[in-house]
């Protein structure tokens, strides 16, 4: 999630102004807009060399699956750095930001999504997750609220960046009630886990008791860079994404090492979950058959993706990678693809910090540096009806500073709509296509013209 070590750092810097609850960054020679990044035309395939350092473990895949027949990209790489820095440039409308829930208070929530029914046969609702452990089912209407699930008591939080951070409906929910969880496991070793919970389909507001299946856990030898967001692609395939395994630079090298999985985005498929076979390996991943890889990898290099989502009319699935000293970025995730860390940061050389060799890496599509906040909060492509003038735009926001911007998935410049209160900690889309905001300040805001 979001590094308090990198705050310190950054206050050591001075580019950061003193951060206490919602405060944000230093605004000095500061342009509101993120670069929106040029890639260059040249190709190649992504390097599937391993580095030689332990391999983070993980419950053993079933047979493949099978083939998706719409992940057929090859990823665009980077041969230089350079980056064009588009003019300041306001957003030519206004929006506004409207609480949803109001008077309740959520405890960190970070995750929101549609929910079949609401409160008492209302509907369709809305979830909203809760970091300590809890998921709760809301209606926008109603003042109530269901507690679906709580698992406080398997949920580690003790770190900052531990806890329950990623929910997701199975995509065919209404035939399965397949809840899918990714939370850190309470105990020793420190691990991450994905789990899929069963919905009681004649009452979907209760969870079936011991209805756990544990699918996936990761060792994480520090307490930070869990990444986590769930998302279910076009193709059905669960994507799920790991961060480094924290603490600050990647010290253990998974970014680059392909016989990890943290540092990557995952891409499995659950439809056939059991205990004896909790996932199977879809056929055309892409590092499947390659010597020292784990074949679950659909693209790596990645520092903690903290929030990612597809595009509901194009599939493309849209991540911010959280920098470490200097770089917030946002990636387009193309199968195979090598986002650079930690040889890179953004478009900047990290490992060497000057010198660095790109070549078989994959720009950013855009990214800001600390002088505009200092931890990237991934959000939605926006889909909707109600503001006309933002669709087909990649909303995302910083966390510190709550900066909310625009990027046009099509090209163009990057528009800066408005500042949030809070710290801004995710987004999430109604059954509308609507956003919704998520703040640790414990309100749930919805974007309205």
């Amino acid at each position: 999630m979001h590094h308090a070590p990198i705050l310190r750092t950054l206050l050591a810097l001075g580019l950061l102004a003193a951060i206490a609850g919602a405060s944000g960054c230093t605004d000095e020679d500061a342009s509101p807009i993120p670069t929106r990044v040029t890639t260059p035309t040249a190709t190649a395939t992504a390097q599937a060399t391993a580095t030689a350092v332990p391999a983070a473990t993980a419950t053993p895949a079933a047979p493949e699956a099978t083939p998706s027949p719409d992940a057929t990209s090859t990823p665009t790489t980077a041969t230089s750095d350079t980056a064009a820095t588009p003019r300041p440039t306001e957003a030519p409308f206004t929006v506004r930001f409207e609480e949803v829930f109001e008077g309740r208070e959520f405890d960190r929530p970070v995750e929101l999504g549609v929910y079949p029914v609401g409160p008492a046969g209302s509907g369709p609702g809305l979830f909203v997750a809760e970091q300590e452990g809890r998921v709760l089912v809301l209606h926008p209407d109603r003042d109530d609220a269901v507690e679906l699930l709580d698992i406080r008591d398997q949920v580690s939080r003790a770190g900052n960046e531990e806890g329950l951070l990623s929910v997701a409906l199975d995509p065919q929910f209404d035939e399965t009630g397949s809840l899918w969880v990714y939370y850190s496991v309470r105990g020793t070793p420190r691990m991450t886990r994905l789990s899929r919970f069963t919905v009681d389909l004649a009452d979907p507001l209760r969870v079936e008791p011991g209805s756990e299946l544990v699918v996936l856990e990761v060792e994480q030898p520090y307490s930070n860079h869990n990444g986590g967001a769930i998302r279910f692609g076009p193709d059905g395939m669960l994507y799920l994404g790991y961060g480094d395994g924290g603490s600050g630079g990647d010290p253990r090298g998974h970014g680059q090492n392909l016989a990890a999985l943290l540092g990557s985005i995952i891409r499995i498929d659950v439809r056939e979950a059991s205990p004896a076979a909790p996932y199977a390996i879809p056929a055309d991943n892409p590092f499947i058959g390659v010597a020292g890889a784990r074949p679950e990898i659909w693209a790596y290099g990645l520092r903690n993706p903290w929030r990612m989502d597809f595009d509901p009319e194009t599939g493309a699935l849209w991540a911010a990678d959280v920098g470490q000293q200097e770089v917030e970025e946002i990636d387009r995730i193309e199968r195979g693809g090598n986002y650079g860390w930690n040889i890179l940061e953004g478009t900047r050389c990290f490992q060497p910090s000057s010198g660095c060799d790109p070549t078989g890496t994959v720009l950013p599509v855009a990214e800001y540096g600390h002088n505009l906040g200092c931890s990237v909060t991934g959000g939605v492509v926006y889909r909707g009806e109600a503001i006309p003038a933002l669709v087909g735009h990649y909303l995302f926001a910083d966390y510190c500073s709550g900066r909310l911007w625009a990027l046009p998935v099509d090209g163009g410049a990057i528009l800066e709509l408005d500042r949030l209160p809070g710290e801004v900690a995710s987004f999430g889309t109604d059954a509308d296509g609507e956003v919704y905001v998520l703040t640790f300040g414990g309100a749930v805001l919805r974007i309205v013209p």
